[in-house]
């Protein structure tokens, strides 16, 4: 599935209202070699639409996801603090689940085993599913089984046929944004689910992201952004039935859905979350209408405060190579031009080029070797992560978020 569409990818109903639109921009993991020529560079339109129906808020324009994610840059054990998320949600639903040797994990989009690797520890049966070959391997390598496939009904079924036996937990972290063919990658979830199974999901929540003005968590693999309304729309035509929600901090404010082929009642919780996005009208076109004029008076606050930098004769550079960060620095129109460096812990970013700015990755201590005046963190979740990180190497100078405003650290 690729090209642009004009209807909803879930339901098949038309688009209603345009929720933001960025214009034309680079696939924001895709990194460039230093040698590329940025003017061979594939760019493409990100615009995000309302579901007239199911009210799941999407792109209308579908990059190819085997190009995206067949080899990918980024990876879970970058963030100390994701990484405790992990260990402490591994316990949680081993003790909830009372899951042990005799059951089986299954994680979707496993990426590098930051998760899973808390299961191998404690003895319980998993395995991964991550379609990025680079990153699977380096799963296998940790002692994580894994496989290198994208989820769809025949590779879960075959998955099922390999095993012998369906899932007691299915995990799918910030996965459901990744997915073009959202149908068949439900149905797979539910294929791999024992009858009495729970399915994991979180996902950035959409009421945080507009409250939040999150617009860089819009970029081509984030096919879709999603509210409570529009996932149970969707498990329900996929016979997943949701039972409970909790509200997570990660990731600007998400939720942890849990949802099971065999219906239980739905926890208070549930009840008040339903409650608090029907209050604040997401089933109206006027919640999504405005957001674009608020995404605007960010970037018109940037770019105010970086011309003050330069008049000043402020060096500026950025910490975080990550997707969000490039949509932001490609909206504001910065270039390399504008930054010393952006630096990432990642080795498999540092030496690229940042997509569609060309700004260039390096490692943290190269970057402090530039001795930059100011420093944008561009993972704003991750900010007092990287202040205190930043601080202990000696930084003493201006640390700043720009989403949802300027806000020096």
């Amino acid at each position: 599935m690729s090209g642009t569409i004009t209807h909803c990818r879930a339901c098949g109903a038309p688009f209603g209202p345009v929720f933001c639109d960025l214009g034309v921009m680079a696939v924001a993991n895709s990194y460039l070699p230093p040698e590329a020529d940025p003017t061979a560079e594939p760019r493409f339109p990100l615009r995000a639409m309302v579901c007239s129906d199911c009210r799941m808020v999407q792109l209308d324009h579908v990059v190819d996801a085997h190009g995206i994610f067949r080899d990918y840059a980024y990876f879970s054990s970058a963030s100390s603090s994701w990484l405790k998320h992990c260990l402490n949600f591994c316990a949680t639903m081993t003790n909830r689940l009372n899951l042990g040797p005799q059951s089986l994990v299954i994680e979707v989009a496993s990426n590098d085993g930051y998760l899973l690797k808390n299961f191998v520890a404690s003895g319980v049966p998993c395995l991964g599913i991550e379609p990025a070959e680079n990153v699977a391997a380096v799963a296998r390598a940790a002692g994580v089984p894994t496989e290198a496939v994208f989820l769809t009904p025949d590779s879960a079924a075959a998955i099922v046929q390999r095993l012998g036996r369906r899932a007691d937990l299915v995990v799918a972290n910030n996965v459901l944004a990744h997915v073009p063919d959202i149908n068949g990658f439900t149905q797979g979830l539910a294929a791999l689910l024992a009858p009495e199974g729970v399915l994991s999901v979180e996902a950035p929540h959409l009421l945080a992201q507009v409250d939040g003005v999150q617009f860089d968590t819009i970029y081509h693999e984030h096919y879709a952004y999603w509210s409570l309304l529009a996932v149970e729309h969707l498990f329900t035509r996929h016979g997943l039935t949701v039972f409970d929600v909790e509200t997570l901090p990660t990731h600007g404010g998400s939720l942890r859905i849990l949802a099971s082929p065999t219906p239980r009642p739905a926890s208070a919780a549930l009840r008040a979350l339903r409650q608090l996005e029907a209050a604040r009208g997401l089933a109206s076109d006027a919640f999504y209408q405005g957001f674009g004029a608020r995404v605007s008076g960010v970037l018109s606050g940037f770019r105010d405060w970086l011309a003050v930098q330069k008049r000043r004769g402020r060096r500026v550079a950025a910490y975080g190579a990550a997707a969000k960060g490039n949509t932001f620095l490609n909206a504001a129109g910065v270039t390399a031009a504008d930054l010393l460096a952006v630096a990432d812990l990642s080795p498999a970013k540092q030496g690229r080029l940042l997509p569609g700015s060309h700004v260039p990755v390096v490692s943290p201590e190269a970057l402090l070797a530039l001795a930059p005046d100011e420093i944008l963190i561009l993972p704003w979740n991750i900010a007092p992560e990287v202040v205190a990180q930043l601080r202990a190497a000696g930084f003493s100078g201006g640390l700043w978020t720009a989403v949802p405003e300027m806000r020096r650290w």
